[in-house]
């Protein structure tokens, strides 16, 4: 059964989908069986036959070089760009629990390695109507450990802490950061990093610049960021 690892940021636009490409990228050229699933993507364009072209999905299937098809990817799409609480309100197919975990467990029995992303924040609601789903219920159920994608510039030391200390309150465990846009030798960048190490107690365990094509981490580490087991 695959080991998995769930990839959530501080906010929107930080980098998630990039980041998450750069990881499956490295597992799939390591030789592992590696695959990407997101619950819901929000945001996305039409292809020539009107059918809605799961934007995220495609990018790390491009940017990665893995086989799996496109279509196990993400159970739920939509097309407003907006949570995916509203998009179902506002176009219909709410998400349900129960089929974004079933069709992780199929996975699971397929691959090595499972990336998981997230929407969004941490405080990102899937579902809100006769049922309300937040993303922590999410990750909860899947047993994945979280990978935290931040923006390595002005603010970050805020919404990091407040994501990490309410997935300690959770208890949903936080395995690293990751900051994204990062520059060298920048004194706020340097110092955002080893600020936000120290209040979440989680490592850094890699930071991507602007433009890079693969991650600064040997693949080795990025296989010890996934989990054992799970309850899928």
């Amino acid at each position: 059964m695959a080991n998995g690892l769930f990839v959530i940021g501080t906010g929107t636009d930080v980098g998630k989908t990039y980041v998450t490409g750069l990881l499956v990228k490295a597992l799939h050229e390591s030789g592992a069986k590696a695959a990407y699933y997101k619950a819901a993507m929000s945001g996305n364009k039409r292809n020539p036959d009107g059918t809605l072209c799961p934007g995220d999905a495609a990018h790390v299937k491009a940017v990665s070089g893995i086989p799996q098809p496109l279509d196990t990817m993400c159970p739920y799409v939509y097309e407003r760009a907006v949570s995916p609480h509203l998009a179902a309100r506002l176009e219909g197919n709410p998400i349900d629990l129960s089929r974004v975990l079933n069709e992780l467990a199929a996975l699971r029995q397929q691959y090595d390695f499972i990336t998981m992303e997230g929407a969004g924040g941490i405080l990102c609601p899937l579902r809100m109507d006769e049922q309300t789903i937040w993303l922590p219920d999410l990750i909860r159920k899947t047993d994945f450990p979280c990978l935290l994608v931040a923006d390595a510039g002005l603010g970050t030391i805020n919404a990091v802490g407040l994501t990490a200390f309410y997935l300690r309150a959770q208890q949903l465990p936080l395995a690293g950061i990751v900051f994204n846009r990062f520059i060298p030798g920048d004194v706020m960048h340097e110092d955002n990093r080893r600020v936000c190490e120290q209040i979440t107690g989680a490592p850094v365990i890699t930071c991507v610049q602007k433009g890079d094509t693969s991650l600064r981490l040997p693949a080795e580490q990025v296989r010890v960021l996934y989990n054992r087991g799970g309850n899928v």
